[in-house]
């Protein structure tokens, strides 16, 4: 019963665990994604025309509509240089309070005036050395341009853009050493993509859930876009948590069933051990089923026994994870210091009803070899 319960409260933990990753991980992404991205079906750019922009737009429960021009660029800040993504964002960008509780430096400032600003991740900060308060130097953001035979000028083959730094964001590694937010004007005359833009960014109307405005967008664009909430713009990460997850799940419960080979032979030297005490049974007029039944009772009591003292320390240490944090992710940059937990009830049930399973076929052929004990050579 002990292995059993241990095995059982270890799985329920680790699988809280990666419920609280997965989480997580979406509040990350939800920070910097859209509730809902338009894309193209095919390529990575669409031509906007009022038209396409009215159809998004007056769609029921769509409150905002950025447009976004996305694209890998070269920059250069003084003597550093790195290959960078720029997104290029319409005016309404800040509308949506994306970025506003990212910004540890400076201020979140696209455009003043007729003046351009950039807001760069930290990692993108630490690596080219930018300074915020340093008015001389400016961001070198360059393209490369429709190539031609014949073109020998350096100048000729990319388009240069200058942008002052206005603010720095944090958000997770992977955004911040790569993306740098630009006005969508700068971003179309460094691209050259004039009417084009790779995506719409929607945000959903208060009272109106992202499902049913995903639907209806869908349905009026037709088949050459592609409406993705922010769990399908990020599908392949949490596919990967989610197998990841199955795999743990079965790996835990082969443990559990070698762990339930201690009960297949204390049941079985109780049968072999047992055999007068079941003929005397038998000749008091047990029949075969009767005498199966106990011995499977015997393995159901182990098994619920276990399961549930299991199933009850697993739920107390996620509690405790969960309020004190106890245990500590172990990295100075981290974005938690303690491993999240989150306690899903399918879990529980899952969990309970394999180790019932398991613990149920670890009893069954002790089961049927006391059932076939004769009282003749026991007797």
């Amino acid at each position: 019963m002990v292995g059993v319960a241990i095995g059982t409260m270890a799985l329920v933990v680790v699988l809280s665990v990666f419920n609280g990753l997965e989480d997580l991980i979406r509040s990350l992404y939800q920070s910097f994604d859209p509730e809902l991205q338009v894309q193209p079906y095919e390529g990575k750019s669409f031509v906007r025309t009022d038209s396409l922009y009215q159809v998004v737009l007056n769609t029921e429960g769509v409150a905002l509509v950025t447009e976004v021009i996305e694209d890998n660029a070269y920059l250069r800040y003084m003597e550093n240089e790195a290959v960078v993504k720029v997104k290029g964002v319409s005016d309404n960008f800040l509308d949506q309070n994306r970025l506003q509780n990212s910004i540890v430096a400076g201020r979140l400032l696209l455009q003043e005036g007729n003046i351009p600003y950039a807001v760069v991740g930290r990692g993108l900060q630490y690596r080219l050395g930018i300074s915020i308060s340093n008015d001389f130097y400016a961001l070198q953001l360059y393209y490369p341009k429709n190539i031609q035979a014949g073109l020998t000028d350096p100048s000729r083959l990319t388009n240069r853009k200058l942008v002052m730094p206005s603010g720095v964001f944090a958000l997770e590694r992977q955004y911040d050493e790569q993306y740098v937010f630009v006005p969508l004007s700068l971003a179309q005359e460094l691209m050259s993509y004039g009417d084009k833009r790779t995506s719409f960014e929607i945000k959903v109307a208060e009272g109106y859930s992202r499902s049913t405005v995903q639907k209806a967008l869908s349905e009026r664009l037709g088949t050459q876009f592609v409406v993705k909430n922010s769990d399908e713009q990020h599908a392949s990460l949490l596919k990967a948590i989610r197998i990841e997850k199955l795999f743990v799940y079965l790996t835990f419960s082969f443990i559990l069933a070698i762990a339930s080979f201690n009960i297949f032979f204390s049941l079985t030297m109780l049968a072999i051990d047992k055999k007068k005490d079941i003929a005397v049974l038998r000749s008091m007029g047990a029949t075969t089923s009767l005498v199966k039944k106990i011995f499977q009772f015997e393995g159901a009591i182990i098994s619920l026994g276990g399961a549930l003292i299991g199933l009850v320390a697993g739920l107390a240490v996620c509690f405790i994870q969960d309020r004190f944090g106890i245990i500590s992710m172990g990295m100075e940059s981290s974005i938690l210091d303690a491993y999240p937990v989150k306690m899903n009830p399918l879990d529980f049930v899952f969990t309970g009803l394999s180790v019932i399973i398991i613990t149920w076929l670890a009893s069954f052929n002790p089961a049927r070899l006391a059932s076939k004990t004769s009282m003749a050579e026991h007797l």
